[in-house]
């Protein structure tokens, strides 16, 4: 099998101060690329550092709505920038987030509605970071040009997937599709189109079962796949063969053969 990791943190020094162990152990693993995802213009600028570092890794950059205090409008010609690399293939994480107080939700739309301008300008995909704020973010896009999203780490309810597939969206599975605690979510992912689903550890956070509590890393995207397996009633095979293949349609071909 050959799988993609969507989205990881590998620039996050302080979870992987040694990048090239977690590449080895993820290629060994059967992972093939692995997107690292900023959250700022310095995780953004390590991430394409790590690109440029390392064949099988490809970024993705943007601010966090966590880190909207901090944003002003004056990062975007970096984000600019970075965004014309040949390995950045996407514009991202970005969002709303109303689960945790780390800023304004004034701060957070104006982070959000720049970047989505920015978006829009370069013709880069987007992948949104939400956590209890579907219907906020939702009704943005809704009133915005059609664009290509994907929703990373999707939480959301069946009415918010309707909605996100309505807008033509792509949908992120992690590691909690893997808990007992989830047959909730194995429901809603049920339902999504079959061509929109990719797969991403999130790492260093969301371990899946049987490493739930531990530092997650890449190489245990496969425990992710096993758990979407289960929950659209595939084979380990193919469930690896359709989230990679729709990867592979969602950020380009990345080099994979």
């Amino acid at each position: 099998m050959q799988l993609i990791d969507t989205h990881c943190h590998l620039n996050d020094r302080d979870a992987f101060p040694i990048v090239g162990m977690a590449v080895n152990e993820a290629m060994a693993a059967g992972v093939a690329r692995m997107i690292v995802v900023g959250v700022d213009t310095a995780s953004s600028e390590r991430a394409v550092s790590l690109a440029e570092e390392f064949t099988e890794l490809y970024a993705a950059v943007g601010w966090h709505p966590n880190h909207a205090s901090d944003y002003r409008a004056g990062e975007l010609p970096t984000i600019r920038t970075l965004l014309a690399h040949p390995k950045v293939v996407a514009l991202g994480e970005i969002g709303l987030d109303f689960y945790r107080d780390h800023a304004s939700r004034a701060d957070q739309f104006e982070c959000l509605s720049g970047q989505l301008d920015l978006a829009v300008e370069t013709g880069k995909p987007v992948v949104f970071h939400c956590r209890d704020a579907y219907d906020e973010l939702l009704t943005v896009l809704e009133s915005r040009p059609a664009h290509k999203y994907l929703f990373h780490c999707f939480a959301g309810s069946v009415d918010a997937a309707r909605r996100g597939i309505a807008l033509g969206g792509w949908f992120g599975v992690d590691g909690p599709v893997t808990y007992k605690s989830s047959g909730p979510l194995r429901d809603v992912l049920a339902t999504l189109p079959r061509d929109r689903i990719v797969i991403e550890t999130d790492s260093p956070w969301m371990a899946p079962i049987p490493y739930r509590g531990q530092r997650n890393k890449p190489a245990w995207v496969t425990e992710v796949n096993k758990g979407l397996a289960e929950a659209l009633g595939l084979s380990d095979e193919d469930c690896a063969q359709l989230t990679t293949s729709n990867a592979l349609a969602f950020f380009g071909d990345m080099g994979v053969v």
